[in-house]
């Protein structure tokens, strides 16, 4: 079969077309004959040697696929070969087959495409443990997203408001504040000319946001716990803006501030299967009713997979980017 891999760590000119074996379904997996692949920071962190597979995954990059099931292992009752799913993977997306725990398989929502469906199960998996099952985000209580044009942003935006919460964002242009506030942000900060701080405190009469769903991580580590509320938590999912930050102890205490954080591809099968579930009652239902709707920016070709991660760094992307896979 054809793979995207990583020979040698580098640019995005490091991802190399290859052959390699089928995968076989183990006992508890499927055999996913993919169509579309999500493309996340993650994989271009892979791609620079900073974010390895864990053990026993593929080693190319790719966390999050679509296509249909092309075999089922001996103790797989769930799905049947022919079945149109998605799946959050360890790795080895960027391929046209992948094996998976069924316990991180999904059916595709209602009558969407491949490559809807692609974009759907790492955004999806990180928003619901994080900011719903870590950061508890409950009834009546407001969250701030930082980067809401990104893939995670953009769903998590959709889920929260969906639920009934009042949204803000930040975000790096005035174009896209705007485009985070037709999806549902009751308010957009461009983080590039506005101070968030400032803009969360007028926003919320100095009182703050209960939750934050933060991937920038140590720059913004100080400036998030001003924006908190009274119990108020965060949940950091990434660290584009460095892994260090200080901290102003007393406020935590204060304010009784919880700080969490969470990596999702580490986690064991058991632990992505009750997230699973979680998104069977919760999010597939608001998918398939059209309250939220999955957002792809742009396709490319499996074969230009190097296109794909220039244009993700670049962040000039509204959602998320796709692999067709041929």
């Amino acid at each position: 079969m054809k793979i995207i891999d990583v020979p040698t760590p580098g640019g995005p000119e490091a991802l190399q077309l290859a052959d390699r074996p089928m995968p076989v379904a183990g006992d508890n997996e499927i055999l996913l004959r993919i169509a579309a692949a999500g493309v996340n920071r993650a994989d271009v962190l892979q791609r620079r040697g900073a974010y390895a597979s864990p053990p026993g995954a593929p080693s190319h990059p790719g966390l999050e696929a679509a296509g249909t099931v092309a075999a089922v292992g001996s103790n797989v009752r769930e799905f049947k070969v022919g079945d149109r799913v998605c799946a959050l993977l360890q790795g080895g997306g960027y391929s046209q087959y992948c094996a998976v725990n069924v316990a991180q398989v999904l059916p595709i929502p209602g009558d969407l495409d491949f490559i809807a469906a692609a974009s759907l199960a790492e955004t999806y998996f990180t928003v619901w443990s994080n900011v719903f099952e870590f950061a508890r985000l409950q009834p009546g209580e407001s969250l701030l997203v930082h980067g809401g044009s990104s893939g995670i942003g953009v769903s998590a935006i959709q889920l929260a408001a969906a639920r009934g919460h009042l949204v803000y964002t930040t975000a790096g242009s005035d174009e896209k504040c705007r485009f985070c506030e037709t999806i549902g942000a009751a308010r957009a900060i461009n983080y590039k000319t506005q101070d968030f701080v400032a803009e969360i405190a007028t926003l919320t009469n100095r009182q703050g946001v209960n939750v934050i769903l933060d991937m920038v991580g140590g720059k913004y580590l100080a400036r998030n716990l001003q924006s908190l509320a009274t119990e108020g938590r965060l949940a950091i999912i990434a660290t584009q803006g460095g892994s260090k930050g200080e901290i102003d102890v007393s406020r935590i205490m204060q304010q009784r501030l919880i700080v969490t954080g969470s990596t999702l591809r580490t986690r064991d099968s058991a632990f992505k299967g009750m997230i699973k579930a979680k998104l069977l009652e919760h999010v597939w239902p608001l998918i398939e009713s059209g309250r939220i709707r999955p957002i792809v920016d742009k396709v490319f070709p499996m074969q230009q997979a190097a296109q794909a991660h220039a244009y993700m760094e670049s962040s000039e992307h509204k959602g998320k980017i796709v692999l067709a896979i041929d």
